[in-house]
C-alpha cells in the first residue's frame, strides 16, 4: 500500500505526524498556517494478510464505511474510505473497497483485473495495409484507420506493453492512401476537361 500523503489545504505541502490529533491549532511546517488535523490511526495501519474484522472498541477509532460495526484497517486506495478486513480487496499491492473493485473492472481503470483488450492499433493497421493488395477498397478503409489513430490514440494499447508504432504506420499509409484517391480524382477530373 502506499503511504497516504495528507497535504496542508493552503500551500499543498506534505505534512509530518508530529502535528496531528492535537488538542490545539499548529503550524505548517512550510507556511506556518495554523492547522488542527485529525487523522484516524487506521490511516497509517499496515495492511496484514488474512486479518479477521475487529469490533470498534476505542474512542477515536475510525470503523468500516460498509460495516459500522467494525474497526478499520486501512483506506481504500482509489477512494479513501476506510475498510475493515472483510472489505478490504488487495489487486497488485494495492487495497481496495468493493465498489472501487468493480468500477475498476466495469471502466477498465485498474489494469491487474484486465483478461484482454482490443488492440485498436492492429485494426488501424490492418485497415490501412490490407486495401494495398487491391486498391479499390482503401477508398474507405483509410479514412476510417485514421478515425482508429485519432479516436484510440490514447486507449491502452494492449495488457503486453507495447508502442505506438502501429498507429503512426496506420497514419502514414492510410494519408498515402487518400493522397493517392485525391491525385486519381484530380487526374480524371484533368482528363474529362481535356476531351470534354
Amino acid at each position: 500500500m502506499n503511504t497516504p500523503r495528507i497535504e496542508c489545504p493552503s500551500c499543498k505541502a506534505s505534512l509530518v505526524g508530529g502535528i496531528f490529533n492535537l488538542s490545539s491549532l499548529a503550524p505548517c511546517p512550510n507556511c506556518r498556517t495554523p492547522l488542527q488535523v485529525e487523522v484516524f490511526p487506521a490511516l497509517f495501519r499496515p495492511a496484514a494478510v488474512g486479518r479477521q474484522p475487529e469490533a470498534v472498541m476505542l474512542e477515536g477509532e475510525s470503523s468500516c464505511f460498509y460495516h459500522p460495526q467494525k474497526k478499520a484497517v486501512l483506506p481504500c486506495d482509489a477512494c479513501g474510505r476506510f475498510l475493515c478486513a472483510l472489505c478490504d480487496c488487495e489487486v497488485g499491492g494495492q487495497h481496495y473497497c468493493p465498489t472501487c473493485l468493480e468500477a475498476g473492472r466495469t471502466k477498465r481503470k485498474i489494469k491487474n483485473l484486465e483478461k484482454r483488450r482490443v488492440r485498436y492499433d492492429g485494426i488501424a493497421l490492418a485497415l490501412a495495409l490490407y486495401p494495398v493488395l487491391c486498391f479499390y477498397p482503401s477508398l474507405i478503409t483509410a479514412p476510417i484507420a485514421i478515425y482508429f489513430v485519432v479516436r484510440h490514440w490514447n486507449t491502452p494499447l494492449s495488457i503486453v506493453h507495447r508502442s505506438k508504432i502501429r498507429y503512426v504506420l496506420a497514419l502514414i499509409f492510410a494519408t498515402v492512401e487518400i493522397a493517392g484517391w485525391v491525385v486519381f480524382f484530380y487526374f480524371l477530373a484533368n482528363h474529362r476537361n481535356i476531351h470534354g
